[in-house]
């Protein structure tokens, strides 16, 4: 999906204000809570290989900026020049919100991809992708590659992956707060997301998140018109819809 245009990820990841690149991505092992994300990338091809490299081969959990960057040629992680990520789709978005003033009080669109998943041996893993909000500036990071926020995994309550307003998503830690329902205080895994996110609405934010639990069971929940979504198992069930009024 880092490579499809038509989300907001790797190439044809948003723009910031000034015209670039900023792409953010994590990815958690529910069975340790292992976790590795990157922040700020600008040059790694899939954001989300090289947030699993961190993951995998380094102590650290989270490396930004040209940190990342240097971490990831050390260790083979494909990379592309930043003009391979720009699209003209992005160029307009951009256009259009400079000509709207440039701030965050306009209508956003999001984009930002996702996954959760429950393997034969029920363990969980939750990964997250995204280019942020159009028009971002200062370095600005969101919740995608904030464990706890917009990811988090742990075998023991859920999978969890976030799409929206960041910051509203990092204040009520999303991820981390579903997970906590669950494990803690005995919530259905769909009643536990949409709790938390009708305290993320409470506090003027909008998004969705996915999720997967430890019996398999597969969810998601959204306060926007609708959220791109899909479910597949090895069963056979299989499930794509886009708005809010669809199963």
């Amino acid at each position: 999906m880092e490579d499809a245009p038509s989300f907001n990820s790797g190439r044809g990841a948003a723009l910031t204000f000034d015209g670039m690149v900023e792409m953010d991505a994590a990815i958690m092992d529910g069975r340790d809570r292992n976790a590795g994300s990157v922040a700020g990338v600008t040059r790694s091809r899939h954001p989300v290989t090289l947030a699993r490299t961190v993951m995998e081969c380094s102590p650290h959990v989270l490396l930004a900026g040209a940190g990342a960057e240097k971490f990831g040629v050390e260790h083979g992680v494909e990379t592309a020049e930043p003009d391979w990520f720009l699209t003209e789709a992005r160029r307009r978005d951009l256009d259009e919100l400079r000509a709207r003033g440039g701030g965050f009080d306009v209508e956003m669109k999001y984009g930002t991809v996702g996954a959760v998943a429950r393997d034969s041996h029920g363990h969980l893993a939750a990964a997250t992708s995204t280019g942020g909000v159009t028009g971002k500036r200062w370095g600005r990071i969101g919740d995608s590659p904030v464990i706890g926020a917009g990811t988090f995994a742990d075998d023991r309550a859920c999978a969890v992956s976030c799409t929206g307003s960041g910051e509203f998503f990092l204040r009520v830690g999303v991820g981390h707060e579903i997970g906590a329902r669950v494990r803690l205080a005995g919530a259905p895994l769909l009643a536990a997301t949409e709790g938390t996110l009708a305290e993320v609405k409470a506090l003027g934010g909008s998004g969705g998140a996915i999720a997967v639990g430890v019996e398999g069971t597969a969810v998601w929940a959204f306060n926007t018109p609708g959220m791109y979504r899909g479910r597949t198992s090895s069963a056979g069930g299989r499930a794509v819809a886009i708005y809010g009024d669809e199963e």
